[in-house]
């Protein structure tokens, strides 16, 4: 992708002899640029119109986000995976990408050979990865949740920021139709008022082990799998156990950020899109019992609880009331409403909104909106004032080549993951209320708990 495509500030003070020669490149190749047509037909894309993209996690979704970019046009350059069993399908499908092991090695090597990354890795390495390509200029597609900490979070809205890069997380939910109607009718007033708010998801349950200590046995490390690599920038280096990895790391503090993070992402994000939310002050835990006492509350250092109710309270915003919203997880869900019919169930990950007209209900991921109490033609004419998506990944990499910013941009998505986080925090001491600052960015009446606000890297890891 040519350098111009980048959105760059209009000012940059004390550029060096390097910075300018490059620029003054970009900007050269910019006016040489002729039309498709003339150049190779309607199946041709010139370099200006490529992203060239680094991959960051080959396997799992990171593999699936490599293949939905490949598959709109971009430019699979290089692949970075520490285990080359779960990266082996993405690496067969782009045989001239050049493989790392170590992200930090691959940005330093293929810095001038790539535009943009995404970043498909366990949960505690989304922060670090990230934020260093960013330093680099390069655009970044980051899956879910957008961090491990709410520090690193705040960290990347702010380096999207400065270094004017295109930024997108993977709650792909965000560009469905759904999501869109959701919002609408509820800002139109369908179902009036909403002051309360319930979201569940049937995870973590039986998907992955939590509420369970740190185990004591050492397994053979599997022979394509770097495991001091896998566990990154963690303070602490535990002997390998596969109840950590590659599959279950979830579940456990050190690399996960449980049932939340996993699917919070995805059914929290509409009820904060379509009520406003923004930070909640305050916020509590109930879960299943679990952990070891300390300093006279339940802090469990090892893995999330099997399961937890989250009660989240959110002032008034302007005109718009005060909000409550619950949390359910490992299968648990809140009443049915006594208007469903009898023969409808609940679905098994979902968001329902209680209003002074009505009720409403979706799935997860954007998932289509039904009313449960409240005028049915009323909302088919709502008037349709969002625009809608060209495709979540599309809508990346179009800004990627200087259009506008994905709806789901680092700047939304880090405010959005915050509120997930906290309720992450939470689960640390369940029966205990936090007050959040979110100014100071602090727990005020409980400050022990800002430790688990920021990251600890060890030495070797640095943004």
């Amino acid at each position: 992708m040519d350098k111009s495509n980048k959105r760059r500030k209009s000012t940059v003070p004390n550029v060096s002899r390097r910075e300018f020669v490059r620029g003054a490149l970009a900007s050269a190749l910019t006016v040489t640029i002729v039309p498709r047509h003339v150049l190779g037909g309607e199946g041709f894309s010139p370099p200006s119109e490529t992203v060239n993209i680094g991959g960051i996690g080959a396997g799992g979704m990171g593999g699936g986000d490599i293949r939905q970019c490949a598959n709109l046009g971009a430019n699979i350059v290089t692949l970075c995976d520490v285990d080359d069993e779960r990266a082996a399908g993405t690496y067969k499908a782009y045989p001239k990408a050049t493989r790392y092991k170590d992200f930090r090695v691959m940005l330093e090597k293929e810095e001038k050979n790539i535009d943009a990354v995404t970043v498909g890795t366990p949960d505690h390495i989304h922060g670090i990865a990230s934020l260093n390509a960013m330093r680099m200029g390069k655009h970044v597609y980051c899956e879910k949740p957008l961090t491990r900490t709410i520090a690193e979070c705040r960290k990347m809205a702010e380096y999207a920021k400065k270094y004017n890069v295109a930024t997108q997380m993977g709650n792909q939910g965000h560009a469905a139709e759904g999501a869109r109607l959701t919002n609408e009718w509820i800002q139109a007033g369908v179902i009036g008022e909403v002051r309360e708010v319930h979201v569940w998801t049937d995870r973590a349950g039986d998907h992955w082990p939590q509420g369970i200590p740190h185990p004591t046995k050492t397994d053979p490390v599997p022979a394509k799998f770097d495991w001091e690599l896998w566990q990154g920038a963690s303070k602490t280096l535990r002997p390998f156990n596969s109840t950590y990895a590659p599959h279950n790391w979830r579940g456990w503090f050190d690399y996960g950020t449980g049932a939340l993070g996993d699917m919070g992402c995805h059914i929290i994000d509409h009820p904060f899109w379509a009520l406003h939310l923004g930070m909640p002050t305050r916020v509590r835990a109930s879960t299943s019992i679990y952990g070891t006492r300390q300093k006279g509350g339940t802090i469990n250092q090892a893995s999330f609880p099997h399961t937890s109710i989250v009660y989240y309270e959110f002032p008034a915003r302007g005109a718009l009331p005060p909000v409550k919203m619950t949390w359910y997880d490992g299968g648990l869900q809140p009443p049915k409403p006594e208007e469903t019919p009898a023969n409808d169930d609940m679905p098994k990950n979902g968001t329902l909104y209680i209003g002074s007209r009505g009720k409403l209900i979706h799935g997860s991921h954007g998932g289509m909106p039904t009313l449960i109490v409240g005028n049915e033609e009323e909302a088919q004419n709502v008037p349709k004032t969002i625009p809608r998506s060209i495709g979540h990944h599309a809508e990346w990499l179009a800004a990627c080549k200087g259009g506008k910013p994905p709806v789901s941009d680092f700047e939304y998505a880090a405010a959005m993951t915050e509120v997930v986080l906290l309720g992450v925090l939470v689960a640390r001491v369940p029966g205990k209320t936090i007050e959040w600052d979110p100014r100071k960015m602090s727990v005020s009446n409980m400050p022990d708990l800002d430790e688990f606000v920021h990251p600890h890297y060890r030495a070797g890891w640095t943004v």
